[in-house]
C-alpha cells in the first residue's frame, strides 16, 4: 500500500480566515489512484513547523504532498526551507522566468526582483511547470520517498495535480485500487439505522470497513476497501453488499454518492410534468435555492416567496389573520394556509410551506427555538407536521428545509 500525508501550509489557514479546500482536493485524487492518505497537516509560515512537518511525513508516507508559500514575498518560506532540507541551492530556472515576465506583461505589472525570484527553484528538484499561475511545482525524490511543493492557490494547484503530479505518481508506483462506494439513506436517524443495520455490518469481510455520515435527515454510508489487487472484484463484493442493505431499509434509500432526495423530486416531478412552488418563513428561501441551484428545475419549478411578516403573510398568501393572532404564526394552521395559498396564487400542483422558530431569540415554554411547523399542499390534501429542529440557527434552517423536502417526496411516492 502507498501511503501520503497532505500539508498545508500558511497563518491565514490556521487563524481561520480562509477554508483549506486543497486537502481535500488532493485527497480526493490521490484515493482515486490508489494511494491511501494518512495524514493531514495544516502549519503556519514557519521553517522549524514544516521542516518538523517534512521528518515526521516521511516517517509514516512514501508521498508527501504540500501546498502555499511560495509566494514572492518574504512570508512566503516553503521553497527556501525545503532547499536547506534537501541541501540544495536555488537556481533560476529561465522557462519559468519568461513564462512569469508574459504572464505579468499581459497584466500590465512590472517584472522585478521579487517577481523574478518565483523563478528560482531548488537545483536538486524537478520543476512541475504552472501554465495557470507564477509559483512553479517542484517534485523531490529521496530513495522511496516522493515530496511535491505546490501552490496555495487552489486552482493554479488543482491543474498541477491533474496535469503533471498525478501522471508522474501512477508512473512511479505500482499502485492498487481503493475503492470507496457511498449509499444515501433519508428518514432515519443514525442511532435507528445503525441498530437496523447491525446484523449486515457485522457479517461485513474483514477487509471492508463501514463508515457513518450523518448530516441533517440524512445518513450516507461509505463502504471502502483498500489496496485492492484486483478493482472488478472489490467493486462487484461492495454492489453485493448494498444489493443485501436495500432489502433491510428498502424505503429509507434515496441513491449513491452526491444524490439527495431533492433530486429525486426533481426527476419525479420533470418526469410528471408537475409543478412546484415554495413559501418560506423560517428557512428563508433555503428550499428555494436548493431546488433551483439544480439544472432543468425551470420545467417545474414555479415560484417561491419568503415572507417573515404576518402581514406579508395575510396580503400575499392569504392567510386568516384571526388564525395568525389566535393559533400564532408558528402553528399548524398557519402553516397550511400558506401551503394552500403558495398552490392557489402560483397554480402549482405542489406546495412546501415552513413557519418556526429559528432564534436565537423568540422561543417560549409552549414553542421554543427549533419549533418547525411544515405543510405540503397536493392537487388533492393538505398535510402538515411540527419538527423540532434544533437549537442553532444555522442548523434549524439546514435540518427543517430538508424534513420539508422529504415530506413532499414522501408525498409524491405515494
Amino acid at each position: 500500500m502507498i501511503t501520503a500525508t497532505i500539508i498545508t501550509i500558511g497563518d491565514e489557514i490556521l487563524i481561520g480566515q480562509i477554508v483549506d479546500t486543497n486537502s481535500v482536493s488532493i485527497a480526493k485524487q490521490l484515493n482515486a489512484a490508489g494511494i491511501t492518505v494518512t495524514e493531514k497537516l495544516s502549519i503556519g509560515d514557519n521553517a522549524e513547523q514544516i521542516e518538523a512537518a517534512l521528518g515526521r511525513a516521511h516517517q509514516q508516507s512514501q508521498v508527501v504532498i504540500i501546498t502555499g508559500g511560495l509566494g514572492p514575498t518574504k512570508d512566503d518560506i516553503t521553497k527556501h526551507t525545503l532547499a536547506r532540507i534537501f541541501s540544495s541551492s536555488l537556481v533560476e530556472n529561465k522557462a519559468v522566468a519568461e513564462h512569469v515576465e508574459r504572464m505579468l506583461a499581459v497584466r500590465g505589472i512590472a517584472f522585478n526582483a521579487l517577481n523574478r525570484s518565483q523563478a528560482l527553484v531548488p537545483e536538486c528538484c524537478t520543476v512541475l511547470f504552472n501554465h495557470h499561475g507564477t509559483a512553479p511545482g517542484m517534485w523531490f525524490e529521496q530513495r522511496e520517498h516522493v515530496t511535491i511543493s505546490l501552490p496555495g492557490v487552489p486552482f493554479e494547484m488543482e491543474h498541477l495535480m491533474e496535469d503533471e503530479v498525478m501522471p508522474r505518481l501512477k508512473s512511479y508506483y505500482s499502485l492498487r485500487a481503493n475503492i470507496h462506494r457511498t449509499m444515501i439513506t433519508s428518514g432515519i436517524a443514525e442511532s435507528i439505522l445503525a441498530e437496523r443495520i447491525a446484523e449486515w455490518e457485522d457479517a461485513l469481510p474483514a477487509d471492508v470497513k463501514l463508515a457513518y455520515l450523518p448530516s441533517p435527515n440524512i445518513v450516507r454510508l461509505r463502504l471502502s476497501t483498500y489496496d485492492c489487487e484486483d478493482e472488478t472484484v472489490a467493486r462487484q463484493q461492495i454492489e453485493q453488499l448494498f444489493k443485501k442493505l436495500y432489502k433491510i431499509i428498502p424505503d429509507n434509500i434515496v441513491g449513491y454518492e452526491d444524490a439527495s432526495v431533492q433530486q429525486l423530486v426533481h426527476q419525479l416531478l420533470t418526469e410528471r410534468g408537475q409543478t412546484l412552488a415554495v413559501a418560506e418563513s423560517c428557512t428563508g428561501g433555503t428550499i428555494a435555492s436548493r431546488f433551483t441551484a439544480m439544472a432543468g428545475s425551470s420545467a417545474y419549478f414555479l415560484a417561491g416567496v419568503v415572507v417573515y411578516a404576518n402581514e406579508a403573510k395575510r396580503d400575499i398568501l392569504g392567510v386568516n389573520y384571526d388564525d395568525i393572532m389566535r393559533y400564532g404564526a408558528v402553528s399548524e394552521q398557519v402553516a397550511r394556509q400558506m401551503a394552500e395559498g403558495a398552490r392557489r396564487i402560483t397554480g402549482a400542483d405542489y406546495a412546501i410551506a415552513t413557519t418556526g422558530i429559528a432564534g436565537p431569540t423568540g422561543g417560549s415554554a409552549e414553542k421554543p427555538v427549533g419549533t418547525v411547523w411544515i405543510a405540503v399542499a397536493t392537487p388533492t390534501h393538505t398535510i402538515a407536521m411540527m419538527r423540532p429542529s434544533g437549537t442553532d440557527r444555522g442548523q434549524i434552517v439546514n435540518r427543517a428545509s430538508a424534513y420539508a423536502i422529504e415530506m413532499l417526496y414522501k408525498e409524491l411516492k405515494k
